[in-house]
């Protein structure tokens, strides 16, 4: 078996495993793509420079990305690897097929992933053939990381947030009004500085206005995604850093819910190497 080349990538970095058969993967990391936000000279130069590095032919390449949403641009990406490498089997995904892949492998399930922004579909064991959109950081992301921190400081602004968390925000980030609009109106990554505020009220969870936050947060993640699916008949995989930072808050709040969880993944691209070594 020729060696393959696993690739899954989010904004800011993208993860290169080289798989070989018996051996353990080797790992890479190189500049971030996303599809959906980016030029695509921008993309297709992080993948020249990958390829740039790989001796040989390869069996496959597997790419999970997000903004993968048309066959153009699928035709568009795999044209281009293989110009640039000699490689028979090009698989191309979105990162939701990526996590739907990762938390449930060949068997049907729902498939969420929860990190500075959220996603769900229902998977089954082959393909995505529903899913509730998400919305974004403007009009959904319920349960993730930028959610939370857009609802703590729709608060904080109008001085809501209780006085001691306040004060331990102002500590640690420009709580001026002018530096909060500026972030989140102008910067280019709003979503990002808004899920940056995440760990700062996780380390203050045992408040009990930051307590219910988070607990509303992933309570609008539960009524508003996860109800559209057959929860009852298949268990939800939860893939992504913010909800494996939150699994044991998370975990009884499904609970009661009447949702079982399959498995939290911190990071979808270990299981996708467990997935693509066994097929």
């Amino acid at each position: 078996m020729k060696d393959r080349m696993l690739i899954e990538s989010g904004a800011t970095k993208s993860d290169w495993r080289l798989l070989r058969s018996g051996e353990p993967a080797t790992q890479v990391l190189r500049g971030g793509m996303n599809v959906s936000s980016m030029p695509p000279e921008r993309v297709k130069e992080v993948l020249a420079q990958g390829f740039s590095e790989i001796e040989g032919p390869l069996d496959g390449v597997y790419l999970y990305t997000a903004g993968v949403v048309t066959d153009a641009i699928r035709t568009d990406l795999e044209a281009f690897i293989r110009s640039r490498v000699q490689v028979g089997e090009v698989d191309i995904q979105d990162d939701l097929m990526g996590a739907a892949r990762a938390v449930c492998g060949r068997q049907c399930g729902i498939a969420a992933i929860l990190g500075t922004g959220s996603n769900t579909c229902f998977y089954d064991g082959t393909a995505v053939h529903r899913k509730v959109y998400s919305g974004g950081f403007i009009l959904g992301d319920e349960g993730s990381g930028a959610a939370l921190g857009r609802l703590f400081l729709a608060d904080f602004i109008k001085g809501i947030v209780p006085e001691a968390v306040a004060e331990d925000f102002r500590r640690q980030f420009d709580g001026s009004y002018a530096a909060i609009v500026e972030a989140v109106y102008r910067s280019g990554a709003p979503s990002g500085y808004l899920g940056s505020i995440a760990p700062f009220l996780l380390s203050h969870y045992e408040d009990s206005y930051v307590k219910g936050l988070v607990d509303g947060n992933f309570q609008a993640f539960i009524d508003r995604a996860l109800r559209h699916y057959d929860c009852a008949a298949y268990p939800v995989g939860i893939a992504g850093g913010f909800g494996w930072a939150c699994r044991d808050i998370l975990t009884p709040l499904l609970a009661a819910a009447g949702i079982r969880v399959s498995r939290f993944v911190r990071q979808p691209v270990d299981a996708l190497c467990e997935y693509h070594s066994a097929s």
